[in-house]
């Protein structure tokens, strides 16, 4: 029966998530950890199944743990908490290896499908971001690499028309072209897996 650790610096939030991760069916045993440093020892000592942190965190932030943890084992599955509108951490996360990302307000179902999906060794699913390796990336147009450059640099659908001297109608229709080839749901989505890819740096 897996095991989960859950890593978080607020006591609410890691508390919040460690009760829905154990609301899930065949979760045998949830631990927590309230900083990176404490969830790369604990990982060394339970080596849990999978691996929930946060993305920022004072001291040894999420992401130096993650890079920490698959340097241990790099078929260690972990999976970044961030908040939605956090592109760069999103992005920075997935570039460094790790499974995916899970919204920090994720409704209890999407965190039991992404952690279901997680252990079952299948693809994430909506609420995290899946693993894409560079072989894998769609053909874009010029435009729509130039959108997600933008995007990857946090302009607005407006600030990247005025860039490209485009509307932001004709900017909007690009970014929706851009995430059915990616299969993103989102613009953190399309970011992250546009550094995954390769598309942007």
């Amino acid at each position: 029966m897996p095991t989960v650790l859950v890593c978080d610096d607020s006591p609410m939030a890691r508390e919040a998530l460690r009760r829905g991760v154990a609301a899930v069916p065949g979760i045998e045993r949830v631990v927590v950890a309230g900083s990176g440093e404490e969830a790369v020892a604990r990982w060394g000592h339970d080596r849990p199944d999978l691996v929930l942190i946060d993305v920022r965190m004072p001291g040894l932030g999420g992401i130096e743990a993650a890079r920490r943890i698959l340097a241990q084992d790099p078929t260690a599955s972990v999976i970044m908490l961030t908040m939605a509108e956090d592109v760069d951490g999103v992005a920075r996360a997935v570039a460094s290896g790790v499974r995916g990302y899970l919204v920090k307000d994720a409704t209890r179902e999407e965190i039991a499908a992404t952690v279901t999906s997680a252990l079952g060794d299948s693809s994430l699913r909506r609420a995290a971001v899946p693993v894409a390796r560079a072989g894998d990336a769609p053909t874009l147009t010029e435009r729509e690499m130039q959108v997600l450059d933008g995007m990857s640099r946090g302009r607005s659908n407006a600030e990247i028309g005025r860039e490209l001297y485009l509307s932001e109608d004709t900017v909007k229709t690009h970014a929706r072209r851009l995430f059915r080839k990616l299969g993103a749901a989102d613009r953190a989505h399309a970011v992250a897996l546009g550094f995954r890819l390769g598309l942007v740096r």
